[in-house]
């Protein structure tokens, strides 16, 4: 993606409540804000307009986190409709200053995020059916650069559902492969901005360790993916059936050896360099803390700012 210039506007001066976003030399206007503060959301000028609109939260079913995508000619009459629902805690929606967005744009744009959403599978999508529009091609074109703008804004906003584990960036990019093993089980992996992906055809231990009695975060993820079939029991040993990413290194090795585990000194590059001495070669300054999902992980002293 290009680079782009994110003014935020915090319309109370708090950055969990109402706020607006706006790209530089980019049409398109965000609004975002707490389901507590939906009136506050729709007496806004721009939710007059037609747009596409986000309502996040957590799927009672699954635990995970969801999203339903939709589109609206007048965002503020469509968005009302979904006070039934009571799965979403936060809604989002863009608008083009010029409004110049009509009913088959905005369809075009929803059936083309669902689809995003869906493939990425970071949120559990809970929308029916699907959508879209056909476009011209100068239309079509028009509205994947509206899409590529509203995937740089939606991350800061905190919905991470179009965000797949393996950007095209990274794609593009070589990556230097980290190994995590024990015994005779290996997993392969490389770090994101997100913490680590663990490669698809990695392996894991059968059994969990004692140790993994303390730290129960670790046995919950591990029964998850085993649930989800993105562990599966193979020659006495689990297969990772798809790449997994994971919030750190230490979470993602936790995984792997069946119980607790520092990441920084369990993951290592081709020539044996473990994770920890890369860094401190690198000149990242790194800190050790534990917690109840996988032990000891580490911390970039990086700043920033996590908005729901």
């Amino acid at each position: 993606m290009p680079t782009a210039t994110l003014k935020i506007f915090l319309v109370f001066g708090d950055p969990k409540r109402l706020r607006t976003a706006e790209l530089s030399n980019w049409t398109g206007k965000a609004v975002a804000g707490p389901r507590s503060e939906f009136d506050k959301l729709l007496a806004r000028e721009e939710s007059l307009n037609p747009g596409v609109y986000f309502l996040t939260g957590i799927d009672p079913k699954s635990n995970k986190h969801a999203i339903y995508v939709g589109e609206a000619e007048c965002i503020k009459d469509r968005i009302k409709n979904h006070l039934g629902k009571d799965f979403w805690n936060h809604a989002t929606y863009f608008i083009t200053k010029d409004e110049n967005l009509t009913k088959a744009h905005i369809r075009y744009i929803e059936g083309r995020l669902i689809k995003i959403a869906k493939s990425a599978d970071r949120f559990v999508v809970m929308n029916n059916q699907g959508s879209g529009a056909k476009l011209p091609e100068s239309d079509r074109e028009d509205m994947e650069v509206f899409l590529e703008k509203m995937q740089q804004v939606l991350p800061v906003l905190g919905i991470e559902a179009f965000v797949s584990a393996v950007s095209k960036e990274q794609r593009d990019t070589q990556r230097e492969l980290l190994t995590c093993k024990i015994k005779d089980i290996s997993a392969s992996g490389y770090l994101t901005p997100n913490g680590i992906v663990v490669l698809s055809g990695s392996q894991a231990v059968l059994q969990e360790r004692d140790s993994a009695k303390s730290y129960p975060g670790v046995l919950s993820q591990r029964n998850k993916l085993i649930e989800d079939k993105d562990l599966i029991e193979q020659a006495e040993k689990f297969i990772f059936t798809k790449d997994i990413e994971f919030s750190s290194p230490s979470a993602a090795a936790a995984v792997i050896h069946g119980g607790s585990a520092n990441g920084l000194m369990a993951w290592k590059n081709k020539q044996g360099k473990t994770l920890k001495a890369l860094e401190n070669a690198t000149g990242f300054s790194t800190s050790l803390s534990s917690r109840t999902s996988g032990g000891p992980y580490f911390v970039y002293t990086t700043a920033f700012m996590s908005i729901p």
